[in-house]
This record gives structure tokens, sequence and C-alpha cells, in this order.
């Protein structure tokens, strides 16, 4: 059976966005490192993915709107740990948060860390498991400044903490260093950090 290394994904130049919504006059975003423009031609279509388990993704699905701010290799662990590592279902993500505006669509982006915003229109969504993928026209883009976008593969090196000794024994998230403790991890697990899967789990 082939093996599978999947940080070899890490290799591939994924850029990392914030991706936002807003629904019921509550602002919500979430992290993605997988975003595609398809057409380049009026309109200029685009794909996104995110995880069914985001708040962000049933806003979209609800609103069928979103923003997308691209973040520069100036991006602070902190506003990943913000956007990426808790759940709008359980806290507001804006709160006591000021570095953005809004386009005008009325979502936010952010003013501090992003070099350019696009706002979109949801064209269709196709299931793909954990995920759902948007396919979009584009409605309005600015370039904030000209700030190295970063990649998923800077943010692993120079960005993300580097996982201490675990001192728990049991499965350990290769992507943030949660540490399931239990024998066997369930093949459905869900990172509760993260939200990454059980395969990307290995054993401490």
């Amino acid at each position: 059976m082939a093996q599978h290394d999947l940080t070899t994904l890490f290799k591939a130049s994924y850029g990392l966005y914030l991706l936002s919504a807003k629904s019921d006059e509550q602002d919500n975003a979430c992290i993605i490192n997988t975003f595609m423009q398809i057409t380049s031609n009026a309109p200029v279509g685009c794909l996104v993915s995110v995880n069914k388990q985001n708040y962000t993704k049933e806003m979209i699905s609800k609103t069928r709107k979103f923003n997308l701010s691209v973040l520069t290799v100036e991006t602070p662990f902190e506003l990943f740990k913000r956007f990426g590592f808790q759940s709008g279902h359980e806290v507001d993500k804006f709160k006591d948060f000021t570095d953005f505006a809004r386009s005008e669509n009325g979502l936010t982006y952010l003013t501090s860390y992003a070099n350019a915003f696009l706002s979109f229109d949801v064209l269709d969504k196709i299931d793909f498991g954990t995920h759902t993928l948007f396919t979009a026209t584009l409605t309005e883009s600015q370039t904030l400044n000209q700030k190295e976008s970063i990649t998923y593969d800077f943010y692993h090196r120079n960005v993300k903490p580097k996982p201490q000794a675990a001192q728990k024994t049991g499965y350990r998230c290769t992507i943030c260093g949660y540490v399931y403790e239990g024998e066997p991890l369930p093949p459905d697990f869900i990172c509760p950090l993260c939200k990454h899967g059980a395969a990307d789990f290995e054993k401490n």
C-alpha cells in the first residue's frame, strides 16, 4: 500500500488568508490556505475551500458573500491563534479587535498584516467531504501595501511555535501539537484546535 507523508503538502506554495463573513449582524473569520483564481477575464472567478466545522462556512452558505485578506510575512502567531485556533460558534473573534475596516459589501478585511483584500459573491458550492468548495466572482479588490505575502511553508518554519517535548502519551496533531490521550485514535477524530482530521496525527 502506498505510503503518504502528509508534510509534503507543506512544500506546495499555499498562501494563508483571513476569510471573513457576516450574518445576522455578527462578524466572523477564519484562516484558510486554499484559494485559487480560476478565470482571468471579467467576471474574475475564484475558488476557496473551507472546513465544514467552521462557523464562517455556515455564514457564507447563508449569505453567499465573503472577503479574503491576503496575509503577509509580518503576521504574528497571535492573529493565527485568534482566528484559526478557536471557534466562532463559541467566541466573538472580533471582540476587542480593531485592525479592520469594511469593504463595500459590509464585510470586514484586515488593515494590518494584510497586503490586499478581495470581495466575492458566491456562484456555487461543492461538497468535498470534510470541506466545502465555494466558487465565486470578484466584486471588489484593493492593494493595501507591497509587503510580501506569507506562504504555508513560511508559517511552519518561521511563525508557528515549535512543539514542546510531549508530556502526554497518545496521538499528537502534526499541525498544531494538540495531543489526544487514548487508544486507539478514532478514525473520524477532528482536532479541536486546528480542525484537521486523524490523518494528521502521529503516535507519541
